[in-house]
């Protein structure tokens, strides 16, 4: 909003010419709202054109309710919704009081300004306290502060607040005993904050632990929940943790849990695993990656028989068996991402047993895994849901194996192949299989050119066909399902070629070799393949005859 940039001295007396404020606007969005509302506005005051200089001004938004008001200012951005808040009193007030979500950088040189920060936007419900690393973060006296002044907080989340300890933490529970959500990450506070948070948040359903410092001492820290909470809690993530096994009471206890997800943590999880699956719990999705944990932990966790979405990336020690055991008493699995880190220990086998149990299969993704012609055919003509498949780093999957696919997966919709020996003979049988497919994305094939991509649309029109042929590298596939910035319905992101060493069975040379090539937080940056969010989930009818 800009400043006016004329005289506002009043005309001389017997002057009949009207006066009239000038403004510049930042933007055609400004502009264009400025003429919805029918009024124009200054950093100091509502101003609008008056036909003589000794007329007052008018404020005509007077007439317009608070609440009216602020419900206009929910659909401006920030920087409008700062702009208008020096329009004037009434809607600087209006405007703090109808904003609900906040985030500030919470170093520690917020403290003396909490009281004011706080009184102007006293309905705060979604809180984030950001601080960079070479700051000094808000301490305890600043968070219990801020939970005195947001009572009504639902979310919280804390990133870097490194000077925040048990003693704060206490607090906050105490006074913001209505959080749902709760999520930190490097922060130093330990079992002890955590479990105040538990005991006080009986409503809280989203808990989630990333670099969590003050747990790092195996000896003198005490297990974590199950609490209050337990009853509540829905989700839990676990990240990057040295004893992520402390929080074992915590997801045994919650029984109406549904999302469990544990992400690059240390130590041996089959324990664990076997002691929260049993029969009676709830969960729904599971996503285990970068654990130490086998066929047993995978074996105990199919006694959750409502499972729909797993997620198993780059565990090592998972093998054919433990797959077969999640799909044989799994029934209801709607999406399966496998990364199999090149190890070739889960392969054929699992998928045959994928294909004849897994009848609900929507999604499915395998990355490193390297399927024979026989597995994919099972799994096209048995999983006559699936609608997403990606195919990643596979040395096996050929012209023969895509032919199939196009020819028996009449259901697919996005379909994604990567780092694969295809050619274009095999991207040519979509041009008649798969009669629901929207989109089909080819990246770092060799033998895949750009004459057959626009060969492909001008058979199929309404299919988007994305080829990347000139990104073949001689690293490892890096990952992205993006171009031109533009965000796409199915996203990559692929793993480094390692090269395995000889897994051995016994857990003490199985947590030297799990150390020894994950490193620890080494290299976090490279993540697993996942499919975006869809956001049309509903599924279109499809043809019965497309199977040739």
């Amino acid at each position: 909003m800009g400043q006016s940039s004329s005289s506002h001295s009043p005309s001389p007396a017997g002057s009949t010419h009207h006066h009239q404020r000038s403004i510049t606007r930042s933007s055609s969005s400004s502009s264009a709202r400025s003429e919805i509302l029918g009024f124009r506005y200054s950093k100091e005051e509502v101003c609008f054109d008056f036909p003589d200089a000794t007329t007052s001004f008018i404020d005509y938004t007077s007439e317009i309710p608070d609440d009216c008001l602020a419900v206009v200012f929910q659909f401006l951005g920030a920087g409008d919704r700062k702009r208008c808040s020096l329009v004037s009193r009434r809607w600087l007030l209006v405007e703090g009081q109808s904003r609900h979500r906040l985030a500030i950088d919470a170093n520690s040189g917020l403290v003396p300004f909490i009281p004011s920060v706080f009184s102007r936007f006293d309905s705060v419900t979604k809180l984030s306290l950001r601080c960079d690393r070479r700051s000094v973060s808000i301490d305890d006296n600043g968070l219990i502060m801020i939970s005195l002044r947001c009572l009504n907080l639902t979310r919280l989340k804390l990133r870097g607040c490194r000077e925040i300890t048990d003693v704060g933490m206490a607090a906050l529970a105490k006074n913001c005993k209505g959080l749902k959500k709760f999520s930190c990450g490097s922060c130093m506070f330990g079992a002890k904050g955590m479990n105040a948070l538990l005991d006080n948040c009986s409503s809280l359903e989203e808990l989630s632990v990333k670099r969590l410092r003050g747990i790092n001492d195996g000896v003198t820290a005490e297990p974590i929940g199950p609490g209050a909470a337990a009853k509540s809690l829905k989700t839990v993530c676990l990240k990057e943790l040295y004893n992520g096994q402390f929080f074992g009471p915590l997801i045994s206890g919650a029984k109406n849990l549904k999302t469990l997800k544990l992400l690059r943590c240390l130590g041996d999880w089959d324990s664990l695993m076997e002691m929260i699956a049993v029969p009676e719990n709830s969960l729904v999705e599971v996503h285990l990656e970068r654990l130490q944990v086998s066929d047993i932990g995978l074996s105990a966790l199919s006694n959750c028989s409502k499972l729909e979405i797993l997620h198993i990336v780059k565990t090592p020690d998972c093998t054919n068996v433990g797959v077969i055991s999640i799909a044989s008493h799994c029934k209801y699995l709607r999406k399966l991402h496998i990364d199999g880190w090149k190890t070739n220990r889960i392969g054929n086998e699992a998928l045959i047993a994928i294909a004849k149990n897994s009848a609900n299969l929507q999604e499915l993704v395998l990355i490193g895994v390297n399927p024979s012609s026989i597995s994919l055919e099972a799994i096209a003509t048995n999983c006559q849901k699936l609608e997403r498949l990606a195919l990643c780093g596979s040395e096996t999957i050929a012209d023969t194996e895509i032919s199939c696919i196009a020819s028996k997966c009449v259901a697919l919709k996005k379909l994604c192949i990567k780092g694969c020996p295809v050619s274009d003979e095999g991207i040519e049988a979509f041009a008649w299989g798969c009669p629901n497919l929207v989109k089909i994305k080819v990246k770092k094939c060799r033998n895949v050119t750009y004459e057959v991509g626009d060969w492909l649309r001008a058979r199929r029109g309404s299919l988007v066909v994305n080829l990347d042929v000139c990104a073949v590298e001689a690293e490892a596939m890096d990952a992205s399902a993006s171009d031109n910035g533009v965000q796409e319905d199915m996203e990559i992101t692929h793993v480094a070629v390692a090269h395995p060493h000889p897994l051995a069975t016994s857990n003490s040379v199985r947590g030297s070799i799990f150390k020894t090539r994950f490193g620890f937080f080494g290299a976090r940056g490279i993540v697993t393949s996942t499919f975006r969010r869809f956001s049309n989930g509903n599924t279109n009818n499809t043809s019965s005859n497309g199977c040739s």
